[in-house]
């Protein structure tokens, strides 16, 4: 019943809420490395207080104030992934009751977006979400509250997309365990792929 009424109050969210597209903090950046500056976040072209990075191209505040305060709190978090033959099985656990409320709203909000195919295109959004957004219909999902998270179990049958599963997730663990330098470390290492 519970799970029912986070799913439609996130539905709710998610349509009535409009969001802001902002110019990627990477192309800007970018532009900046290219006209010959050497260090763009020197500038304050990188801003860990407002974090524009956290935008997408339909995000709305909520999703915004969940991802901000994930990633100001990450120290407050606890992790655990599981990868299993077809997919992933994750608890994401806080102490903090305010947290774990911004936890719970990130996590349907998201599977929110994964049922209708929204690609949030969140500016430090890493490749392979973007490519599980490609085949998010054949990812099954299902989410269980703990008694301080909750656990998230995403499957499929398709090998690739169970080796995109097990890489996000991996990717979110470092994320939660280092928060803001795991995701400039790997946008700095995707940078230089290209």
């Amino acid at each position: 019943m519970r799970k029912s009424i986070l799913m439609a109050l996130a539905l709710s969210l998610v349509t009535a809420v409009g969001g802001v597209w902002a110019e990627s903090m990477h192309d800007r950046m970018h532009r900046a490395h290219m006209a010959g500056k050497k260090d763009a976040h020197a500038m304050g072209e990188h801003d860990e207080v407002n974090m524009p990075g956290l935008n997408g191209k339909d995000t709305t505040p909520t999703e915004v104030s969940d991802l901000k305060a994930l990633f100001t709190q990450h120290k407050a978090l606890r992790r655990t992934v599981d990868n299993l033959p077809d997919g992933i099985r994750t608890v994401t656990e806080t102490d903090d009751a305010a947290l774990r409320s911004k936890l719970l709203s990130h996590v349907v909000l998201m599977l929110a977006r994964f049922q209708n195919g929204r690609d949030p295109e969140v500016v430090i959004q890493s490749p392979t979400l973007t490519a599980l957004f490609k085949h998010a219909d054949v990812i099954a999902t299902r989410i269980e509250m703990s008694a301080t998270g909750v656990v998230v179990i995403q499957t499929s049958t398709d090998a690739n997309v169970v080796a995109l599963l097990q890489a996000h997730a991996a990717e979110v663990s470092d994320m939660s365990a280092r928060g803001m330098q795991a995701v400039h470390e790997r946008m700095q290492a995707d940078h230089h792929k290209r």
